[in-house]
């Protein structure tokens, strides 16, 4: 019954999550559909540059934050298994006073720094300014999250991100219509202008944060009495910013590779082509931002199971229950690989529809797509394995194995991109967190008997089910497109629609009448069968 409960708390945290984080995402790849529009003949030049000022901001926000909501949920949540609610408070009100000198101090370096990050482009710089405001209030936005995730509450984190990028959609389409088709202003200026909507979106996302405090002060205000075990505060600012360090480092692993990408593809492709800034800037756009804001879209699904999963082992930890970790480790990967593999297989046979859609038709764009499809699950899966480290407090073990996938990246970079060109980046990418996933599986057999054979039967149905849904997608679309003009985006946009319909229907139907969704959603399967009259 206790596992079950676990296994529920994982399903109800992971659709909160998952919802927030998706509808986050999408939004966030959806508006690319205008923008570039806008953009003109500058779009791939506009998102490049966005994407290299994102990069070093990506870096700057794992640093000011991603280790403090991690290291915050999974310290609430130990002291909440040990029914030291008190102690909960008081970290969180100490984890903000880390996070206000982590956000002054981030975006301090980020301006000051901003010459020094520019990668011989100098309209990167001005990008770089316009986010550092957004770096200076995440940390407080990411620890109030990091709070309610330890008390299980992943709706005003859900929420809050989905606001969050609502409003900085909003701002950045507002603002670039204006500056491209009203004022007919320069490009980068709309750049730098869609980058700080990210400080627009951020200040929504805390108003969201504040009002679900005052809404459930009666749920976090739970046995309000003094504990005797209170610490002070600044033994409890020096215990989040030590779990913090692990966090961080380990949560920027794929902002790290983008960074790699970032500071190495440029100089490589030079230093073996003799081609133009204009072609390299629109090759590392393809990569980097045009098939990277697709295929987030998935890795947001591991993101979001997660952010999810480290309380729920936090806590299994606390109590030394070594067959609930066990348990939770498998549902986990079953959870994971039951919708990352369709998700997966899903956005390779509609990557030239999809592309079409945000973009324009492009052949090697939609190559690339198709190619990053299949590196996002390896992604994924570290995300997920990642976390399940943290929560079971094995980060040293963890920065080992991310350190010898960022030392094999490093090595096959080169020859990768000397043969493979613009796949080279994702390829090195692919193989080292393949790597990095076969070492946390195999430390996850010797230390918690998790065996994979234990459940590679569901993984073969998984895989099977997703591939039967993948070849019946790509002859429908091939079918479809034989009349119509393949090249137009509402042709394709058509297609698309009805192709990811007919896609997710028919894994549904396979994964339901088979009995695969049932290890991990128990009961609920049943009563999808019986709605769905499937027997």
């Amino acid at each position: 019954m206790k596992n079950k409960s676990k296994q529920e708390e994982l399903l109800k945290g992971s659709a909160w999550m998952t919802a927030g984080s998706i509808g986050s995402r999408l939004l966030g790849a959806v508006y690319t559909i205008p923008w570039v529009t806008w953009m003109g003949i500058h779009s791939n030049e506009a998102n490049s540059l966005f994407a290299q000022g994102y990069n070093i901001y990506n870096l700057f926000l794992i640093v000011a934050t991603a280790g403090i909501p991690a290291a915050v949920s999974r310290l609430v949540a130990q002291y909440n298994g040990e029914n030291n609610y008190s102690m909960s408070r008081h970290l969180y009100r100490s984890g903000l006073y880390v996070a206000l000198l982590m956000g002054i101090m981030s975006s301090f370096v980020m301006v000051s720094g901003a010459s020094l990050m520019d990668n011989g482009d100098k309209d990167v710089i001005p990008v770089i300014n316009s986010l550092a405001f957004t770096v200076l209030i995440m940390p407080t936005i990411s620890v109030t999250r990091g709070y309610f995730q330890g008390y299980g509450l992943m709706a005003p984190s859900a929420i809050s991100q989905f606001t969050e990028q609502f409003f900085r959609v909003a701002y950045m389409l507002g603002i670039t219509f204006f500056i491209m088709e009203v004022i007919h202003g320069n490009w980068k200026n709309a750049v730098t202008q869609s980058t700080f909507a990210a400080f627009i979106g951020a200040l929504s996302g805390l108003v969201v944060l504040i009002i679900a405090l005052i809404k459930y002060r009666k749920i976090l205000s739970i046995n309000n009495a003094k504990s005797d075990k209170l610490g002070s505060t600044r033994k409890l600012m020096l215990k989040v910013v030590c779990q913090s360090i692990p966090f961080i480092i380990i949560e920027s692993g794929i902002t790290i590779y983008q960074l790699i990408d970032q500071y190495t593809f440029f100089s490589i492709m030079e230093l073996f082509r003799n081609i133009s800034r204009y072609k390299l800037n629109f090759y590392y756009a393809l990569f980097s931002f045009n098939a990277n804001k697709l295929y987030m879209i998935i890795i947001s699904i591991a993101m979001s199971i997660a952010a999810t999963v480290i309380p729920i082992l936090a806590m299994l930890k606390s109590k030394n229950d070594k067959r609930g970790i066990k348990t939770q480790i498998k549902n986990t990967q079953l959870l994971f690989l039951l919708i990352m593999v369709p998700t997966a297989l899903g956005l390779y046979s509609v990557a030239q529809q999809i592309y079409t859609v945000f973009y324009k038709y492009d052949s090697l764009g939609i190559m690339v797509l198709e190619f990053s499809a299949f590196i996002a699950l390896p992604l994924g899966m570290y995300t997920v394995n990642a976390a399940i480290m943290q929560g079971l407090s094995e980060s040293k073990v963890m920065l080992k194995y991310l350190f010898i996938g960022i030392l094999l990246k490093l090595i096959f970079q080169l020859p990768s991109i000397y043969f493979f060109q613009v796949f080279g980046p994702l390829l090195a990418t692919g193989f080292s967190m393949i790597v990095v996933n076969l070492l946390i599986l195999r430390y996850f057999y010797f230390n918690y008997d998790f065996k994979v054979l234990d459940i590679l039967k569901n993984i073969n149905q998984i895989v099977i089910f997703s591939l039967v849904m993948c070849f019946i997608t790509r002859f429908f679309i091939t079918f479809i497109n034989k009349p119509f003009d393949a090249y137009n985006r509402y042709v394709a946009f058509v297609c698309l629609t009805l192709a990811a319909f007919i896609g997710g229907a028919i894994y549904l139907f396979l994964v339901l009448k088979f009995r695969v969704a049932d290890k991990i959603i128990g009961y609920k399967a049943e009563r999808l069968r019986t709605k769905l009259n499937i027997k």
